[in-house]
């Protein structure tokens, strides 16, 4: 079966439903959010050159990019097509009845590479155009045909309601993974500029975007969207490069996508971007998720799973070598923070608790969701790593959004070449740091005590032991820092047999402020482990 189907799992809605809602509960929240850790200086230079376009041998990129390029010049136009109302107004249950015939895939039986496409209409109805480019470097365009297709039940008169221009509402590729019988489904670009990833042994979770545009702003958050696809033949069996342009009200842009699949799923991006009006608050390597309750939930749903999350956290590697683990929560209200830095050396959203006893789940199985990591390589320079967390009371709503933010603002006329890898990631990504392992939290009491001081909280955050590092426990000690409030009774000391290092501490925050808090450990006055960030709120 393949790793994703999202006509027949259980939780078939999440794709349709989640990534929708983001905007509109931002603007309806926007008025108590909290802005915490922003403010970058440096301005960042209009940088597309010469030096970073494609060469003379790529023609058809050449021309991705102009017309980028050229279309930032004029107002902004949106295509549906000229789709159908009768696609467009179809229910969710009726596009279920839409099924692509996996006979009909493109390069079927050719490489190992095959291309299967979603039907236009219900939520995508702005639909993509498709090229394919064979060895002879030539565009050609993919029509849209109801012969790739089978309508079952209600849906069966809506076959003649299409026509060739109606394009694809996205589409999804398979690849050998887990063995040369079978090619499994590794990775989909379906609505607005999203895209999602697995490796060998992962399920889908996480997303990815194209780009984010003034998410968390006053004004509402703008959904830039890929119009077109130029698919390139493999050549080599092992990656696939693929074309995109993406339009806004703001920016118009071009992007090539190397993709190379398999334990772990590798893609090499480089972006275009150029400004057809300001643009206050550019996101950079995107990435959307989901965090309905943790470990480190006070108070957890009525629910017989422990835990319900697509991702646990958020990392930047600073370019000083320091490691930032940022915690996710479900906040009761709007919550926006950030970490500013120089060129950072990576940054990423991670699913780190990848044990099914967290979630006894076992259908959604989010033990097995993947993080995504970025590895910039040109553009990021001074920014800061923004973090949105919005409040949901539902795992099929994204909640979760992150992204890198230039520090200078993204004008009219100028333009942009963002270039990084992007890579999943299960559980931990390899460090020589002490890597937090849980976090937890709870009031301030001992064992047998009834009097609970509400205000204090107590905080218990593990840590891995580092590889080769021999711990003696009277080399240890501990800093905490906080944004406000008290911080009383902070250790750290060795568990569960030496295999881990407990970081514990007493916070008396101040009412109705947030703390923002960092923990670290030192051993013999070096610092051994990542940062431990986490903003709380007093109730």
């Amino acid at each position: 079966m393949p790793l994703y189907n999202p006509f027949s799992v259980n939780l078939n809605k999440v794709m349709f439903n989640r990534r929708h809602r983001i905007n509109q509960t931002l603007r309806r929240s926007l008025a108590c959010a909290i802005v915490l850790l922003s403010g970058v200086t440096a301005a960042q230079a209009d940088n597309v050159s010469a030096a970073n376009l494609p060469p003379a041998s790529a023609p058809i990129l050449h021309s991705v990019i102009e017309d980028a390029r050229t279309s930032a010049g004029k107002s902004y136009a949106v295509s549906d097509h000229n789709l159908a109302d009768e696609l467009k107004d179809m229910s969710y249950e009726t596009y279920r009845e839409i099924r692509f015939n996996s006979e009909n895939s493109l390069w079927r039986g050719k490489n190992n590479f095959e291309v299967q496409f979603f039907h236009p209409g219900f939520l995508y109805q702005q639909p993509v155009s498709v090229y394919t480019v064979g060895a002879d470097n030539k565009a050609q365009r993919l029509p849209f045909s109801t012969q790739s297709f089978q309508y079952n039940g209600k849906a069966a008169p809506l076959a003649k309601a299409t026509k060739e221009n109606d394009g694809y509402a996205g589409f999804r590729v398979h690849f050998p993974i887990k063995n040369d019988q079978y090619k499994d489904e590794f990775a989909v670009f379906l609505g607005a500029s999203y895209f999602r990833l697995v490796g060998k042994e992962h399920v889908y979770g996480i997303s990815a975007r194209g780009l984010a545009i003034d998410t968390g702003m006053a004004e509402g958050e703008e959904f830039p969207h890929f119009t077109s696809f130029w698919l390139i033949e493999p050549d080599d069996n092992k990656t696939m490069i693929i074309y995109a342009r993406l339009e806004s009200p703001s920016v118009s842009g071009a992007y090539k996508f190397i993709v190379t699949p398999g334990q772990q799923t590798s893609v090499q991006v480089e972006s275009w971007l150029f400004a057809r009006e300001d643009v206050a608050k550019l996101g950079v390597a995107p990435f959307t998720s989901m965090f309905l309750y943790g470990e480190n939930t006070a108070a957890k749903p009525d629910d017989y799973r422990p835990e319900v999350h697509d991702s646990d956290g958020m990392v930047l590697l600073t370019s000083k070598g320091e490691q930032i683990w940022r915690a996710l929560t479900n906040p009761a209200q709007l919550q926006i923070t950030s970490l500013s830095e120089t060129a950072p050396a990576g940054f990423g959203m991670m699913q780190r608790d990848t044990r099914f006893a967290s979630y006894l789940d076992g259908e959604a199985n989010y033990h097995k969701r993947p993080g995504l990591w970025v590895t910039p390589q040109e553009g990021f320079g001074d920014g800061r790593l923004e973090l949105v967390e919005i409040p949901t009371q539902s795992e099929t709503h994204d909640n979760i959004v992150a992204y890198w933010v230039p520090a200078e603002p993204f004008m009219a006329g100028e333009s942009r070449y963002f270039a990084y890898q992007l890579d999943t990631i299960t559980g931990t990504k390899a460090s020589s740091l002490a890597t937090v392992v849980r976090t937890r939290q709870g009031a301030a009491v001992l064992p047998g005590e009834k009097n609970q001081q509400a205000q204090v909280r107590r905080f218990s955050v593990d840590f891995t032991v580092p590889e080769g590092v021999d711990i003696s426990p009277d080399a240890l000690s501990l800093t905490v820092e906080t944004s406000q409030g008290a911080i009383d009774h902070k250790r750290v000391y060795e568990v569960n047999d030496g295999k881990l290092l407990r970081a514990t501490f007493l916070l008396t925050p101040q009412e109705a402020k947030p703390a923002d808090m960092r923990v670290y450990i030192h051993h013999d006055n070096q610092r051994i482990s990542e940062v431990w960030n986490y903003v709380y709120h007093a109730k």
